[in-house]
C-alpha cells in the first residue's frame, strides 16, 4: 500500500492492513476435514496434525508479510568466477565438490538472510550446483532460485534440506511469490521437504526422495509442480488450489478448492466437487523449460527439450531426455548494466540471452526475430520498460523459448508488456511452437506501474506454462487509479494451450480468449479488490467484468480446474455478474469451476459461468459446478 493517509492507506481502511490478499477469508462455523471439499463459507482446512491453525475461528485471517523495509542484513559477498568459468556476475553462486561445507552453508545463509522478507526489494540470486552431493540446508527466498547442473535431476543431490517455509510471515504463505527450485535430487534428512509458497512459484525438474509439505500452517495460495517425481506423500494442506503437471507421485493426501492434475502418475482420479480433484490423464503438447547443465567435459551447455505430445510422467525418469543441447558460447550473458540496444545487438547477431540476476531497465523492448532463440533468464531476472514501450516483441517465427523472468511495468502506460507474434499473425506453428516457461508479469508493487494488457498472443500453437499476470493489490504504488490495467491475458492466435494460469486484480475483463482451439489446464483468479462502486465496474449493462472470457463467434475451446474469488474491500454492495462467459455450443467445454465470495461474503458473484451456478455471496459463499454446458 502507498504512504502515508491516503484513501487506500492501512489507516483508512484497516480490513486492508498488512495485507488484504486472500487475508479476507473468514472462517464461518464448522470444521473441514483434509482431505475433502470445503462447505459453502468455509476456508481452506489445516492440512494435518503438525499444521499451525493461522486464525481462531471466526476472525479473519489476514497475511502476515509487510511491505515495511527489512531490517539491515550484510548482504552475501559478491560471486567470484574462476578464470576459464562463465561470467554469471556477481549474484550466481556456482558451487562443486571443492566448496567447502561451511561456505556453501554461509552463502546460502546469507542469501535467505537479505531475501526471506523481501517482497518488492531489488536483490536477484540464482544458486548453481555441479553433480555432486552437497549436505546444505537451502531455505529459499524471494527472487532466490536454486538449480541443478546436472543433465538429469540425480546428479545434483541436496542431502540436507530444500525448502520454502513462511516464517518471514507468521506461517501464513500467501505472499510467499517469486522463488522456484529445478533440476534436483532433494533427500531431505528429517524425510519431508517444505514448500510453502504460492504464485510465481515453480518446483520443476525435481526428484525427490520423500514427502512434500505444501503449506507451513497459515494459509497458502499456490501453486505449480511440473516434471518432478517425489516418491513419498504430497500433502496440499491449506492450499487452496494447486497444479501438477507431467509428474509421478507416491501419494496426493489434501483439497480445498481446485487441484488439478495433467499427465500425472498415481494422482488421485477426478472426483470434482468432492474432494475437489481433476484428473487430465495425459499432456496434449508441451515443452519442458531449457536449463543449464555441465556435460562431461566440464564445459557448460543449455538444454532445450523437445516438444512432446500425449505424455504422461517426467521428461527424464528411465530415459535421456529429448532435446537439443546449445553450447553456452551461443549465448549473450546479460548484466543489469547494459541497455536495451546492447541486448537487442546481441539478439541482431544471431546470440541467444542468459539475463543474469538483477533488475534491467529498458528503453525499448527486446525484439526477438530470429526462430529458435531462447533467452533464459536465472534469479528471476527483472525487465522495466521505462518508456510506455513493450518489454519483449516477439515476432511471429517458430520455436522461440523464453523462460525464468518478471516484467515488472514501468510508471509510463505501456499498450502491452509481452507480445508474441504481430497483430494479424497466421503462420502455423505446430511443429516447432513458441513456448514462454515461469514468466511473470507485475504492475504495482515495487512502485507505480501501468500497462493495458500484460500478454498479448497473437502467433498460433504458443505453449504458456505457468505465469500470473498480477495487478498488484499491495506494495508502493497501489490504487485503483495509479497502478491501471485493463486484461492480463488476452488470445488471439488459434491452438494456444496454458497450463498454470493465474491472473489477478485487472480492471477489465482479466482473460480475453479470441482464438480457436484453445486450452487451459488450471485457472486461478481474484476479482479486483478496490473498485469504488459499481457504476466504475460495470462493461456496459452488465455488472462487473469477467474473470475468464472466451469470445461469442469461438466455436472449441476447452478448459479445466477454473477458480475464482472476489471481495470488494471498498463496496461490499458490488455485484458480478458471472466469473466466466462463453458461447452455449457444443465444442465449448468448462470443467471444474468455482467461485468464492472472501470475507464472508463481501461482495457478489451472481453466476459461475453465463446464468449457470452460483451465487457466491454472505449467505453461500462457495460455489461450485462441475461442467458446462451439462
Amino acid at each position: 500500500m502507498p504512504n502515508g493517509s491516503d484513501e487506500h492507506s492501512p489507516e483508512q481502511h484497516p480490513h486492508r492492513s498488512g495485507l488484504g490478499r486472500r487475508g479476507f477469508l473468514t472462517l464461518a462455523g464448522g470444521a473441514v476435514a483434509t482431505g475433502a471439499g470445503v462447505a459453502a463459507g468455509a476456508a481452506p482446512a489445516a492440512a494435518a496434525d503438525t499444521a499451525r491453525p493461522a486464525v481462531q475461528a471466526g476472525t479473519q485471517a489476514t497475511d502476515q508479510a509487510t511491505t515495511a523495509t527489512p531490517a539491515a542484513v550484510t548482504p552475501p559477498p559478491p560471486a567470484q568466477h574462476p578464470e576459464g568459468e562463465p561470467d554469471f556476475g556477481p549474484n550466481v553462486y556456482v558451487f562443486d565438490g571443492d566448496t567447502p561445507a561451511a561456505t556453501l552453508q554461509s552463502i546460502a545463509d546469507a542469501v535467505y538472510a537479505q531475501q526471506a522478507g523481501a517482497e518488492f526489494g531489488t536483490g536477484r540470486y540464482a544458486l548453481l550446483f555441479k553433480p555432486g552431493s552437497y549436505g546444505v540446508d537451502l531455505n529459499i527466498g524471494y527472487y532466490t532460485q536454486a538449480v541443478g547442473l546436472g543433465l538429469q535431476p540425480a546428479a545434483a543431490s541436496i542431502t540436507n534440506a530444500v525448502h520454502a517455509d513462511a516464517d518471514a510471515h507468521g506461517h501464513g504463505a500467501l505472499t510467499n511469490f517469486w522463488r522456484g527450485v529445478e533440476n534436483l535430487n532433494i533427500v531431505p534428512r528429517s524425510g519431508t521437504a517444505r514448500w510453502a509458497v504460492s504464485q510465481a512459484t515453480f518446483f520443476r525438474r525435481v526428484y525427490l526422495l520423500g514427502d512434500l509439505r505444501l503449506d507451513d500452517g497459515g494459509y497458502s495460495s499456490g501453486g505449480f509442480i511440473a516434471d518432478c517425481k517425489i516418491t513419498g506423500q504430497v500433502n496440499s494442506g491449506t492450499q487452496q488450489q494447486w497444479l501438477t503437471r507431467n509428474g509421478m507421485l507416491g501419494q496426493w493426501t489434501g483439497s480445498n478448492w481446485n487441484m488439478v492434475f495433467v499427465g500425472v502418475d498415481n494422482a488421485p482420479a477426478t472426483s470434482f466437487p468432492s474432494p475437489t480433484y481433476t484428473n487430465v490423464a495425459r499432456t496434449p503438447v508441451v515443452r519442458e523449460k531449457p536449463f543449464l547443465y555441465v556435460d562431461g567435459d566440464g564445459a557448460y551447455q543449455v538444454f532445450v527439450p523437445a516438444v512432446r505430445r500425449d505424455t504422461h510422467g517426467t521428461s527424464w525418469e528411465g530415459r535421456k531426455p529429448e532435446g537439443t543441447s546449445l553450447p553456452i558460447g551461443g549465448f549473450h550473458l546479460a548484466k543489469p548494466t547494459e541497455s536495451a540496444d546492447d541486448l537487442n545487438a546481441a539478439l541482431a547477431q544471431g546470440k541467444h540471452l542468459i539475463l543474469t540476476p538483477g533488475i534491467y531497465h529498458l528503453t525499448e523492448p527486446l525484439r526477438i526475430t530470429r526462430a529458435g532463440t531462447i533467452v533464459l533468464g536465472l534469479g528471476l531476472a527483472t525487465l522495466v520498460p521505462d518508456n510506455g514501450t513493450a518489454a519483449l516483441d516477439v515476432a511471429d517465427v517458430d520455436g522461440v523459448v523464453i523462460a525464468g523472468l518478471l516484467v515488472d511495468a514501468g510508471p509510463q502506460v505501456s499498450d502491452v508488456l509481452v507480445r508474441i507474434g504481430p497483430d494479424g499473425a497466421r503462420r502455423g506453428h505446430a511443429a516447432n511452437p513458441t513456448s514462454l516457461h515461469d514468466v511473470f508479469v507485475r504492475i504495482g508493487g515495487a512502485g507505480a506501474g501501468r500497462a493495458k494488457q500484460s500478454i498479448v498472443v497473437n502467433s498460433d500453437d504458443v505453449i504458456i506454462d505457468n505465469t500470473w499476470l498480477w495487478r498488484a493489490d499491495h506494495g508502493q504504488g497501489v490504487g485503483w487509479d495509479v497502478n491501471t490495467s485493463e486484461n492480463g491475458l488476452v488470445v488471439n492466435g488459434d491452438d494456444v494451450t496454458v497450463y498454470g494460469l493465474f491472473v489477478e486484480h485487472h480492471q477489465k475483463t482479466q482473460v480475453q480468449w479470441n482464438g480457436e482451439r484453445g486450452r487451459t489446464y488450471f485457472f486461478q483468479n481474484e476479482m479486483p479488490y478496490d473498485p469504488p462502486n459499481q457504476a466504475a465496474w460495470n462493461d456496459g449493462r452488465t455488472r462487473g467484468y469477467r474473470a475468464y472470457q472466451v469470445a461469442p463467434h469461438v466455436r472449441s475451446h476447452e478448459a479445466w480446474g477454473l477458480g475464482s474469488y472476489c471481495i470488494f474491500a471498498d463496496d461490499p454492495t458490488i455485484v458480478n455478474d458471472s466469473a466466466f462467459a462463453a458461447p452455449r455450443t457444443p465444442g465449448v467445454r468448462f470443467h471444474s469451476m468455482i467461485t468464492f465470495s472472501l470475507g464472508g461474503g463481501q461482495g457478489t458473484i451472481a453466476h459461475v459461468i453465463n446464468t449457470t451456478g452460483g451465487p457466491s455471496d454472505a449467505t453461500t459463499n462457495l460455489a461450485l459446478l462441475t461442467s458446462y454446458p451439462d
